[in-house]
């Protein structure tokens, strides 16, 4: 049975080690954060992922593995940032996680500070990944709702185009370019066309121009 404090977004803590789960729980409650804690990979895995602001993995396990838990967490998709915890000091399996997309691992016995620390990291980091995520699917419904002339005046000005340049290439007037630019601009929330750039380059419309800062 999950010792939980938050059924919305809680700290998953899997490991065989009951004694363990208990003090990182008393640990993490001490700080604000609340925990969820699961004695094996399969119990972890039965709860949606979405319960989930971050996991404390165990690399040793009865059952699946810790390694095994992150294949499945990534096959399925899950986001959360994963800290490994390990007293066997594996460096292979270490790199082997990280290369797998794992936030940290950290040895046993930890430094709690450490700890909260790292883990404070992994969420902070999984926040703005979230916000960017979202940023760019609103950024992206916005572009789909602009009418296909506008869509392409849009990559043609991000491309460096003017609006002659980009009228002639559309058959239509500069004038009605300039109009369904400003339009486009206004849906896309771009306040000038240097912004326009930038948020064309975001959702993959147009190459970023090199830097060339270090010639």
């Amino acid at each position: 049975m999950p010792h939980t404090t938050d059924t919305s977004a809680c700290i998953a803590v899997v490991d065989d080690d009951e004694a363990l789960r208990e003090s990182l729980a008393w640990l993490l409650d001490s700080v604000g954060l609340a925990t969820c804690a699961y004695e094996d990979g399969d119990a972890f895995l039965a709860v949606p992922a979405d319960r989930h602001a971050a996991v404390l993995l165990d690399v040793r396990m009865p059952g699946l593995s810790g390694l095994q838990v992150q294949q499945h967490l990534n096959e399925r998709g899950d986001s959360a940032p994963v800290i490994f915890m390990t007293g066997h000091g594996d460096v292979p399996m270490a790199v082997a996680a990280l290369k797998a997309g794992a936030f940290d691992f950290i040895e046993k016995p930890f430094n709690h500070q450490q700890l909260i620390d790292t883990l404070q990291q992994a969420l902070t980091e999984s926040h703005r990944t979230r916000q960017a995520r979202s940023r760019l699917e609103t950024l992206h419904d916005r572009y789909c709702a602009l009418r296909p002339k506008e869509q392409q005046i849009l990559v043609h000005v991000a491309e460096g185009m003017t609006s002659r340049e980009a009228a002639e290439q559309l058959g239509v007037s500069a004038k009605t370019v300039e109009i369904y630019r400003l339009r486009a601009m206004k849906a896309l929330g771009a306040a000038n066309l240097a912004e326009l750039v930038r948020l064309c380059v975001a959702l993959g419309l147009v190459e970023a121009l090199p830097d060339r800062t270090g010639e």
